[in-house]
């Protein structure tokens, strides 16, 4: 008998020890925020199964994930100190910190530009050359608006030839379609929808397809936040970039997280975006040194671009804009 109370006794305070363990990882995870490009879909579908899964609360973080309003805004926000973590443009993040905002990117999700511009070919524009004296609806904080005076004179267009109007995400095919503005500046990740949408009377144009290809959407952190807690950065990086692996390997489970966290959205259509999402994150860096890895000569070009088309950009050494030490290199894109 007193074997049994004795083993009894001995798993009670096993049980106890391992319930006061997991109180302490509870306890000892600290409140991070994440703040988005923009409204969630599917390209930031593995942050919302990392977060489901437990996995950066294992990390030692408590994520939460804010929807944004443009890259421009999540810089802003990331910059003040109002998140600590951010998803922005690359090229609208070191704009900015350029001119002194504290930031430093720590993955990049969009190897390659999503930036585009759709219009109606019915409204007599055949491309950029049409585009002068033509509306552009777009919300203030979009990456296009901010990165605007590149494109315009990459086409060989003014600049200031252009009416920007201010609209939602969600009201730029209905505002097209309406014909309350000329053109939209959208991601290639609904390329698809707009398709369907539109049919053969939809005109498009990639930036990269004339030239101009800077990095997309990166993971972005405050420089007081990295220099203070660089092991909580490293966990957040590594648990994202495993979410993001897993993701390539089979978007379903991260998918099916996504539709049940975020209301309004269609699986078909995230799956379709999904498909084009992998077409952004994939160049020769992604697949041979790390998913989410950077590549110094095109951050340094970038930055050569931001100097050739903007007035007023302070000098500032590219390499501070970035790192990839937080990466595990173990972790790749696939081949095409």
């Amino acid at each position: 008998m007193a074997k049994v109370e004795a083993a009894a006794s001995r798993r009670a305070v096993l049980g106890g020890l391992a319930a006061a363990a997991i109180i302490g990882r509870a306890r000892a995870a600290e409140p991070m925020n994440l703040v988005l490009n923009w409204t969630p879909t599917a390209d930031h579908a593995p942050y919302y199964y990392a977060k489901a899964q437990g996995w950066y609360e294992q990390a030692g973080i408590d994520l939460t994930i804010e929807t944004g309003r443009g890259s421009g805004a999540a810089a802003q926000r990331v910059a003040a100190g109002g998140a600590q973590l951010g998803i922005a443009d690359m090229a609208t993040a070191m704009l900015a910190r350029s001119r002194g905002s504290k930031l430093v990117a720590v993955m990049v999700v969009y190897a390659n530009s999503p930036q585009g511009f759709y219009w109606l070919k019915s409204n007599g524009i055949a491309g950029p050359k049409d585009f002068p004296g033509r509306s552009i609806g777009n919300p203030p904080g979009d990456a296009s608006r901010v990165m605007w005076p590149a494109f315009a004179k990459t086409v060989g267009i003014d600049p200031a030839s252009v009416r920007f109007v201010n609209v939602s995400p969600q009201a730029k095919m209905q505002a097209l379609r309406g014909r309350t503005i000329d053109i939209t500046s959208d991601f290639y990740n609904e390329h698809d929808l707009k398709v369907r949408l539109f049919g053969e009377d939809l005109g498009f144009l990639a930036w990269r397809d004339i030239g101009l290809n800077p990095y997309g959407n990166s993971v972005i952190v405050n420089e007081d936040v990295l220099a203070a807690k660089p092991k909580l950065v490293e966990n957040f990086v590594r648990v994202s970039q495993r979410a993001f692996a897993a993701a390539v390997q089979d978007i379903n489970p991260a998918l099916r997280t996504l539709l049940t966290s975020v209301s309004g959205l269609e699986e078909a259509n995230q799956r379709d975006q999904w498909r084009r999402i992998l077409e952004l994150m994939r160049d020769p860096t992604t697949e041979t040194v790390a998913l989410g890895a950077f590549k110094p000569e095109r951050v340094a070009a970038d930055y050569d671009l931001l100097r050739t088309y903007f007035e007023n950009v302070p000098a500032m050494q590219p390499e501070a804009a970035f790192t990839n030490r937080f990466l595990d290199t173990g972790l790749r894109m696939p081949p095409a």
